[in-house]
């Protein structure tokens, strides 16, 4: 019933956005706008009305529920203790990474070397870590964000560094679908601070991208990677070339200024 009542929430908080009153939507269904009122002050929906308001409005459920979970507080951070719970077993991960990317259990076991049993095991565990909400019959509740932020120097950071970061650089990027652009410059603290933000801002079309495409089948994505990373650095090779401070007062060039 709570379930319902959110669904019905999300509906009003819908037709309010799109101006649409309950006289207006009474006259499409051919009631009163007191018995529309009735309808959703006592949220006595039928599946089958509801579906004739959605049909109405060119909804589906499953639009709802998506308006409904973008209202929806996640985790945006996890402690080291989650983080931890994550990288306990390889197979953790990798639930966890595809759990957040709308795959089903049956195409996760029917893809990958993880049996019922180990699903199940795994699923425990997460919900524990409260990672997830492990509901009745293996349905899985997310209580992360889908793009929830590693800790500075926490476990998953120091993970990726050690584990994955030079085997995701290890390549050309001459392939289908790669891209590697290298720049270097000298720049202000402003025109950084600049960058960062739109650092940001391609992260967010990442991520919204990626839920975008959760609704497509497994079939249909291809597992993608990014790396954004920008920090005041000097390539080593020119580092040694420079001179030392008291070098540098003596030199010929020096003295002629």
């Amino acid at each position: 019933m709570a379930q319902v009542s959110l669904l019905v929430t999300e509906l009003k908080r819908y037709l309010k956005s799109q101006g649409i009153t309950y006289a207006a939507l009474g006259k499409q269904l051919e009631l009163s706008e007191s018995s529309v009122k009735r309808l959703f002050a006592r949220q006595s929906f039928s599946l089958r009305r509801l579906e004739q308001i959605l049909n109405l409005l060119g909804l589906e459920i499953a639009d709802l529920v998506a308006m409904m979970n973008e209202r929806r507080e996640f985790l945006t951070e996890l402690t080291p203790e989650q983080e931890d719970a994550l990288l306990a077993d390889p197979k953790q991960l990798l639930l966890t990474y595809l759990l957040i990317n709308g795959w089903t259990l049956p195409a996760i076991t029917s893809t990958f070397a993880i049996d019922d049993t180990e699903v199940e095991r795994l699923l425990i565990r997460l919900h524990r870590a409260r990672i997830i909400e492990l509901l009745p019959f293996n349905r899985v509740k997310l209580l992360t964000a889908r793009n929830f932020t590693w800790r500075k120097d926490g476990p998953v950071q120091r993970f990726f560094v050690r584990e994955v970061q030079r085997e995701f650089l290890d390549s050309s990027f001459a392939g289908p679908g790669e891209h590697l652009r290298f720049v270097a410059g000298l720049l202000s603290r402003t025109s950084l601070a600049q960058l960062t933000q739109s650092i940001e801002r391609l992260a967010r079309e990442f991520d919204e991208l990626a839920r975008r495409d959760a609704a497509l089948p497994p079939s249909e994505r291809s597992s993608c990677s990014a790396v954004f990373a920008l920090r005041p650095w000097e390539f080593s090779m020119f580092a040694a070339l420079r001179r030392q401070p008291a070098e540098a007062a003596g030199s010929p060039s020096t003295q002629r200024r």
